[in-house]
């Protein structure tokens, strides 16, 4: 059994939602812990595993941030965590497919990520380190994530596409 870690401090967990029908708000989570583990050198049977805090929610915006922590949102006091649990990973070449389940808000759902697999390297420090970026999306409202406003033209304020960017590098353990 091989198992790999995520470098934190070289990955990046993002989301972008449209706005105002107009522009994207990009946030991400400050506090993540993922995992792989294989049973070969590869990754063709990885169980990937992925955990993100409700509470590290970050948009730049203070009050954002407080609005989408609260009940009208992901309500992180009754929710803590967003979870992902993998159930198929495909990799031909560099592109990479996987399948698992996420769970928001207390409501688990299949998800599927496409994105690259960027090969393997070992560092100065004579730790082998593997990266990965995915894509996907997900809709908000099969989440419980409702809330939503209209504004006076009629536009609504929150789009329900959210769209999911994941870099991630991973340490050989």
């Amino acid at each position: 059994m091989t198992k790999w870690i995520v470098d934190p401090s070289h990955s990046e967990v993002q989301f972008k939602v449209r706005h105002m029908m107009v522009s994207n708000v990009t946030g991400h989570f400050n506090e993540f812990q993922s995992s792989i583990e294989t049973s070969s050198e590869g990754f063709e049977d990885g169980n990937f595993q992925f955990s993100a805090e409700i509470a590290s929610i970050d948009t730049r915006n203070a009050d954002r941030d407080n609005h989408l922590k609260s009940a009208d949102f992901f309500d992180a006091a009754q929710f803590p965590q967003l979870l992902f649990s993998s159930n198929e990973f495909k990799l031909d070449g560099g592109n990479a497919i996987l399948k698992g389940e996420i769970s928001i808000r207390g409501t688990r759902l299949p998800i599927e990520l496409h994105g690259e697999y960027n090969g393997q390297a070992v560092d100065p420090y004579g730790q082998t380190k593997a990266g990965f970026e995915f894509v996907g999306k997900i809709s908000r409202k099969e989440f419980g994530l409702h809330w939503n406003a209209i504004t006076e033209a009629g536009s609504i304020v929150v789009s329900d596409e959210v769209r999911l960017q994941i870099n991630v590098q991973y340490i050989k353990q």
